[in-house]
């Protein structure tokens, strides 16, 4: 499992780095400082895969898809693919990194975790000594496993990987109400998320979704909102406003462009959209948070 240099492409006029490695693996572990930290991660950027950081020592302060988290070793960071963000270590900070893509994991979770995704959705979590120990025992197995050339290491990692999510889980959510679900379920959630994700962009209704999954769009909703808590028509709303956000605060687009590029009927209608469910215009949210934040 080779490493490959660091890909960076440009969407919407954020940096995404693209972590991909020799045959399909998808899957990165390294140790970062607050000096190698001090460059290009300080630039606003996402990631095409999910990203898990063990900080051991120090202070970090991240800006996530608008909310600034200031946070002290022992803690755990979790992030989706997507999330816009940017790094602020301190010098002496040190983290644990380890990142995947949704193709290197889900084998192992399918049928283990009804909405793993979800245990991303934690963003900032800190540790006491415990969970550190229990965290960073993960970490050991999978560095091991990850600098040798035993055979099935990839195997091995993913499984590794997939108790180390699950402890996460258990970290941010004791209740464990992301745990198992009837497996047809699950499935339908998972595949009606990886479906908004490709193509929120073009797609804006339930029945649109239905259709491919090949279920009625009440049924849908019925099990999203049994699984997720939340409707589907709101995640698949909640997905384009929060794209809507991103490119008003990190791109240099005109409000009609990105209507456009969200695929809505025009900018007018865009305008009561974002208004209804964020309570600002467009314009005085771009201009709301950049004040904010620069």
């Amino acid at each position: 499992m080779e490493v490959l240099e660091r890909v960076v492409t440009r969407n919407s006029d954020v940096q995404v780095y693209n972590c991909d490695y020799a045959e399909g693996a998808n899957f990165f572990m390294g140790e970062w400082n607050g000096y190698e930290c001090a460059g290009d991660l300080n630039i606003p950027h996402r990631h095409n895969g999910y990203s898990i950081d063990i900080l051991i020592k120090g202070r970090i302060t991240q800006i996530i898809d608008f909310k600034k988290y200031e946070m002290e070793a022992p803690a755990l960071m979790l992030m989706e693919p997507n999330q816009v963000h940017q790094h602020e270590m301190d010098p002496d900070a040190e983290l644990i990194n380890l990142y995947f893509t949704n193709d290197f994991l889900v084998p192992e979770m399918q049928g283990v975790v009804s909405c793993w995704r979800c245990v991303f959705s934690s963003g900032m979590i800190p540790l006491n000594q415990e969970q550190l120990e229990e965290v960073l025992s993960y970490a050991d197995l999978i560095r091991k496993e990850y600098n040798g050339d035993k055979l099935r290491k990839d195997a091995i990692i993913r499984n590794l990987l997939n108790a180390f999510v699950i402890a996460c889980g258990r970290i941010s959510e004791p209740s464990g109400n992301w745990m198992n679900a009837e497996s047809s379920q699950y499935n339908m959630a998972r595949q009606f998320k990886m479906l908004v994700d490709q193509h929120f962009h073009e797609k804006a209704q339930v029945s649109d979704y239905a259709e491919m999954l090949y279920v009625s769009p009440g049924h849908l909703n019925d099990t999203v909102k049994a699984l997720l808590g939340r409707n589907a028509k709101f995640i698949i709303d909640e997905k384009r406003i929060m794209e809507a956000k991103r490119l008003l605060y990190w791109g240099e687009h005109s409000i009609k462009q990105i209507a456009a590029q969200l695929n809505f009927e025009d900018d007018a209608y865009f305008n009561r959209f974002f208004k209804k469910h964020s309570g600002f215009t467009p314009a005085s949210f771009q201009k709301s948070i950049r004040e904010k934040y620069n």
